[in-house]
C-alpha cells in the first residue's frame, strides 16, 4: 500500500481553509446580530448589522449544502 502524500496534503489545506472560512464567516454573523441588538437597545436601526448577519448565515448555508452536493454526487 502506497499513500499518496501530496494528495493528502492538499486534502488537509483545502479543508483546513473552508473550516476557517466557514467558522468565521459565522462569528461575522453572530456579531452582527449581536451588533443589531445593541443599535435596538440604543434606539436606532441597525438594517445594515442584521442584513450582513443574514447574509454571513445565507453563505455558511450555501457552502454546507455545496459540500453536501459534493459528497452525494
Amino acid at each position: 500500500m502506497k499513500i499518496d502524500w501530496a494528495a493528502l496534503g492538499s486534502v488537509f489545506g483545502v479543508s483546513l481553509v473552508a473550516t476557517v472560512a466557514l467558522v468565521g464567516l459565522f462569528t461575522l454573523g453572530i456579531v452582527g446580530l449581536g451588533k443589531q441588538e445593541k443599535a435596538a437597545a440604543a434606539g436606532g436601526s441597525a438594517v445594515l448589522a442584521r442584513t450582513g448577519a443574514y447574509a454571513c448565515f445565507a453563505l455558511c448555508a450555501a457552502a454546507v449544502a455545496y459540500g453536501i452536493y459534493l459528497i452525494v454526487s
